[in-house]
């Protein structure tokens, strides 16, 4: 370890520094310039007259994300095609509905309590998979139940749930952009993912 930085604030000023590159490395861009964005730093913590004009920065900014969103459904491109290909076929099958948004369900068990609204606190058993069967997250397993409230959840969870009465379980063929979308979620789910889920409304808790 360096004793370059041997007083509390020029520690903390490294650590700063060195957190924000990190950040910066987790999720660069073709052409990222460091240099540059020091200078960037340095002139936004003086106060500094900017030396690129507010329209130039936020068009900047948007052919960035544009360009990073680009490589990113391309690098994950057979993900979203095995997605829409598994959705296609089974939306075939009888027992499958599928709602406006193309969020699949099939009704396993038919509930006769009350549904939740999107303020409600539920609480459900469910078994999570990807579309090859691996499972991700089942509190079945963990054998205890989960409670979350329903606006708090992916969108396809908070979709099914207020169209669930207390008692059902369902099962749910999630589109990537109704569960986790281009981020993905840990090292179970990758990005464009779509996912099924078994859920089992046990209560509405408040």
């Amino acid at each position: 370890m360096s004793d370059k930085y041997s007083t509390v604030e020029s520690q903390a000023s490294y650590g700063i520094g060195y957190q924000m590159g990190e950040q910066l490395a987790s999720n660069p861009f073709d052409g990222l310039d460091v240099e540059t964005v020091l200078t960037g730093l340095t002139d936004g913590f003086n106060r500094a007259q900017p030396q690129v004009d507010n329209n130039d920065l936020r068009a900047a900014f948007t052919e960035i994300h544009e360009r990073m969103q680009a490589a990113k459904q391309e690098q994950f491109a057979g993900a979203v095609e095995e997605g829409t290909k598994f959705l296609a076929e089974n939306a075939k099958r009888e027992e499958v509905l599928t709602t406006e948004t193309g969020l699949q369900y099939e009704i396993l068990t038919v509930g006769e309590g009350e549904k939740p609204t999107p303020a409600s606190t539920v609480r459900t058993h469910y078994h999570g998979t990807l579309i090859n069967g691996d499972v991700f997250d089942s509190s079945y397993e963990r054998g205890q139940p989960a409670e979350f409230p329903v606006a708090g959840v992916i969108k396809g969870w908070t979709e099914a749930l207020q169209m669930m009465p207390v008692g059902s379980k369902w099962r749910l063929y999630v589109p990537h952009d109704l569960a986790y979308g281009e981020q993905g979620a840990g090292g179970a789910i990758g990005p464009f993912s779509t996912l099924v889920f078994d859920i089992e409304l046990l209560d509405i808790v408040g």
